[in-house]
């Protein structure tokens, strides 16, 4: 049975770890309000985006030199390339662990084709680098403040690489946000780009060549769709660590109260055995 001094330490240390944990939720609290508000800023832009350049497509629906576009090039999948987005620090609960095998769960499915990786956030990298995989970049601290100017850079590398003929497809990995408690973890595919379909095109008088409009919209639809996954996976990590340490601070006062319970009981016990070996004495001396 361990001694009252044993237990009172070990309670010292989980009200030592539970203020750890309640700190760390109170600053993901802080920090998701933020990444909350670029969430809700970035989803309306992407949004119009989408919707203009689905304008511009059909306006260019029967131009085949705007079907040429590189960025709209239909080829079979041998190379592809799986930007990956993770966090760059652990205790968020399952969120670097669901894309993780997101990722390994990709690279199986495609066993006979060449897959390499571009990874965002030290977590993906650092597993990665173990495995041999075929890594074509690392980025890491993008997710603490993400910046459209970081995430166009890694969206421009990824263009390039495709109009090269270097890789036949992009794919882009995160965990979406939902709300507080809820992540997705999201698959899409971004070049060759999907053009939207408008089921009823609204009939504009365009001031510049609609095809010359889709090769300027379609490099900036590409950097937006990895600008708001960045967004997206930032907003979710902050959720999910949050819950995990708001979970960590609650299993922590469960333990302090049993522990307290039981030294309570050891307490109770050493006093009754003294008790008993005084009158004992007592008993034996008469």
């Amino acid at each position: 049975m361990p001694s009252l001094i044993d237990i009172r330490r070990r309670i010292r240390s989980v009200k030592n770890t539970q203020q750890i944990t309640k700190a760390m939720k109170m600053v993901s609290a802080a920090k998701l309000r933020r990444a909350q508000d670029r969430v809700m800023a970035s989803r309306p832009y992407a949004s119009l985006l989408r919707e203009v350049l689905g304008n511009v497509a059909a306006a260019v629906a029967t131009d085949e030199q705007a079907g040429r576009n590189p960025l709209l090039a239909r080829r079979e999948e041998q190379r592809v390339l799986l930007v990956l987005i993770t966090g760059d620090k652990g205790l968020a609960g399952a969120f670097n662990t669901n894309t993780i095998k997101g990722a390994q769960r990709f690279v199986s499915e495609r066993s006979g084709m060449a897959i390499s990786l571009e990874l965002v956030g030290r977590k993906g990298r650092d597993f990665f680098r173990k495995r041999g995989v075929k890594i074509s970049g690392e980025h890491v601290g993008l997710a603490a403040k993400p910046a459209y100017g970081d995430t166009a850079a890694i969206a421009r590398k990824a263009m390039e690489m495709f109009r090269d003929e270097a890789i036949d497809a992009v794919y882009l990995l995160y965990n979406e946000f939902k709300s507080v408690v809820s992540q997705k973890m999201t698959l899409t595919r971004v070049l060759p780009a999907e053009l939207p379909e408008q089921a009823m095109p609204t009939d504009y008088l365009f001031e510049e060549p609609p095809a010359e409009m889709l090769a300027a919209l379609l490099p900036r639809y590409v950097e937006t769709e990895f600008y708001r996954a960045l967004v997206e996976s930032a907003a979710a990590e902050h959720a999910a660590r949050m819950t995990a340490m708001d979970a960590a601070t609650s299993n922590a006062a469960e333990m302090i109260e049993k522990l307290t319970l039981y030294m309570n009981r050891v307490r109770q016990s050493s006093i009754t055995k003294e008790i008993i070996e005084v009158v004992s004495g007592a008993a034996a001396a008469e």
